[in-house]
């Protein structure tokens, strides 16, 4: 065992007994609804890239998450490759602590050997990994758009039939940005709504609605209510013309969709993001500084959601 990571494991264990009391703060978003709360909570563990399987299952379980939603992706956790070998160890460890993958971040958008697409669904699957995001499309502005459109349709029917066969449900994100599919929510709208929402639905980012819509985000939530598989939340600011990622609560994102939630009924999976988290999830330090934020947004959407 290096000293790296013997120092990694020593700071995650003191921290969780030298800081029980704030860890047992984040847990009542299960506990204080007497484990009644209608949603799986997960979130994204993308910065924590490096950290061990039982590193991050240990982290998870101080937030009181039920799960994570993981990047089983190129440059992910786990590369496409390595899936039938890694991924059972990054679920048993997982299982150790209670947890599970919720959601599956993939780099899957089509049926492909390049991308190892029914190995890395047929391996999630029976692991018994309900659902995964899809990766994304972009349009060419150089070229027609509805002609674009078009043509993404046999690569989401192909998908979506493979899908439904090995029991495993693909999640579409509406992302923001001049190029990509799904900006606008219509536009992937118009092809999902022609499934069933067990066979494909969105991720509804509500960071990504608030950038591209304004104050039309309750509209493309609206229209997209009824296909939802998963709810992300996170928040931003304006810097100048950029967007910039920061904590829940801190930024742009309205606590009005919290409540929208709950007006719907809203029992789906919901998955935070700190993607405003940057530095070595490896260094001591960084990841104590990781933890508090966990924990303070955890807080955030326990608050917003009327967990505790």
């Amino acid at each position: 065992m290096t000293t790296s990571m013997t120092d990694r494991r020593a700071f995650l264990k003191s921290a969780a007994l030298a800081a029980g009391g704030a860890a047992l703060a984040a847990q009542p978003a299960t506990a204080a609804a007497g484990g009644k709360r209608p949603n799986k909570l997960c979130f994204f563990t993308k910065h924590l890239q490096g950290l061990s399987y039982d590193d991050i299952a240990s982290l998870a379980a101080e937030m009181g998450v039920d799960g994570v939603e993981a990047p089983i992706r190129p440059k992910g956790h786990i590369e496409p490759e390595a899936v039938a070998d890694e991924l059972p160890k990054f679920v048993e460890a997982l299982k150790k602590q209670g947890l599970e993958i919720t959601l599956m971040t993939s780099g899957i958008n089509q049926v492909s050997a390049e991308q190892h697409t029914e190995k890395v669904l047929r391996t999630a699957a029976a692991l018994g990994i309900q659902r995964y995001r899809m990766s994304y499309y972009k349009y060419d502005l150089k070229q027609p758009i509805w002609d674009q459109l078009q043509a993404v349709r046999p690569l989401v029917k192909d998908l979506v039939q493979l899908s439904d066969e090995l029991g495993i449900q693909p999640v579409f994100q509406n992302h923001s940005g001049k190029d990509y599919f799904g900006a606008t929510v219509w536009d992937m709208y118009s092809i999902i709504r022609d499934y069933r929402p067990e066979q494909i639905a969105f991720c509804f980012d509500i960071l990504h609605a608030t950038v591209e819509g304004g104050l039309a985000w309750p509209l493309h939530a609206a229209l997209t209510a009824g296909h939802w598989g998963a709810v992300y939340f996170k928040d931003f600011q304006w810097q100048g013309r950029k967007s910039e990622t920061c904590p829940l609560g801190q930024g742009q994102i309205s606590p009005d969709f919290a409540k929208l939630l709950l007006q719907r009924q809203y029992a789906g999976p919901i998955s935070l993001h700190l993607e405003y988290l940057k530095g070595d999830a490896k260094d001591p330090a960084t990841l104590k500084e990781f933890r508090a934020a966990h924990l303070r947004d955890v807080k955030v959407l326990s608050e917003w959601m009327q967990w505790g």
